[in-house]
């Protein structure tokens, strides 16, 4: 595999809002206006594909499937480490038919010799792919969450299949039912999240492991724009557009952010990050290029 980040992306033709499985879901608003919405979705999407090239990425593009509007969010179809592909178990019927195309898709990657390994969730374990499982670097260790969408138990299946360190987080709020809506690791341990987002419990887990310094709180207007849901390539972070003081915050602490309008996945509740699975992350490889920082 190349060495250059390697992400897979949805084609949006068959993007819709036509159901509420999220608070952030609104079909009657798409439907006042879904042409303007639909079309907006298709440059937008464009936009974010051209922002992860333009940052040294490659982007492979899964062919849409009508009747499954929510297959735009890649993240949440597997967790990828090491070659290893661990698919998703979805909690809502809405979106449970996006599994099998899922898996056709990694099969097709496996053909190729770009996963190794394809791996299943026991039955009655709910979990939601990258969406709630995001892999720190600096820390060598997998943050999993539970709460709105995947199981606890989902956090013991993560820790045997890869082998790595896991810290499982409480999610409190229906409204940032995925942690990578609140979550996102930064270059050189730092962290932007959103503490209002986790119970106290979790909040704990955070504040152990990432030291006040190395932590950024987004506001409640960042969190509301998604701008947490974030794609980090190096100190570059792709995101929805953000507010005048996140943009001064971060490149204040030497990030270069690339802005994308992605107006139309925030009526479905997702943005750059639940837009993109990375699928190229290997463990070995990312310490040993942390030691040469």
């Amino acid at each position: 595999m190349s060495s250059r980040p390697f992400f897979l992306m949805t084609d949006p033709a068959h993007f819709d809002v036509c159901y509420q499985i999220n608070p952030w879901m609104h079909p009657a608003a798409w439907r006042r206006d879904s042409a303007a919405f639909w079309t907006h979705a298709q440059a937008a999407s464009a936009a974010l594909r051209q922002a992860l090239r333009g940052a040294g990425a490659r982007v492979e593009t899964l062919e849409g499937r009508r009747g499954l509007p929510d297959l735009v969010f890649p993240a949440n179809g597997a967790i990828v480490l090491d070659g290893r592909a661990l698919m998703a178990r979805f909690r809502y019927p809405e979106r449970q038919g996006e599994e099998p195309v899922f898996r056709a898709a990694f099969c097709r990657l496996k053909q190729r010799g770009l996963i190794r390994e394809i791996i299943d969730f026991p039955e009655g374990v709910f979990q939601e792919g990258a969406g709630d499982c995001i892999w720190d670097e600096r820390r060598g260790l997998l943050w999993t969450a539970h709460g709105p969408r995947s199981s606890a138990a989902a956090d013991r299946v993560i820790r045997r299949v890869f082998g790595r360190e896991t810290v499982p987080l409480e999610l409190a709020s229906e409204r940032f039912y995925h942690l990578d809506t609140c979550f996102c690791p930064l270059a050189n341990g730092e962290l932007l999240y959103y503490p209002p987002a986790f119970t106290a419990q979790a909040l704990a887990a955070i504040h152990a492991r990432v030291p006040a310094a190395s932590r950024i709180e987004a506001t409640e207007e960042d969190a509301r724009a998604f701008c947490v849901n974030a794609v980090r390539i190096g100190r570059t972070l792709i995101m929805a557009r953000a507010s005048p003081p996140l943009r001064t915050r971060l490149s204040g602490r030497g990030y270069r952010l690339v802005e994308v309008d992605l107006a139309p996945f925030l009526l479905s509740g997702g943005a750059a990050y639940c837009m993109t699975l990375r699928l190229d992350r290997t463990s070995q490889a990312e310490a040993s290029l942390l030691a040469a920082e």
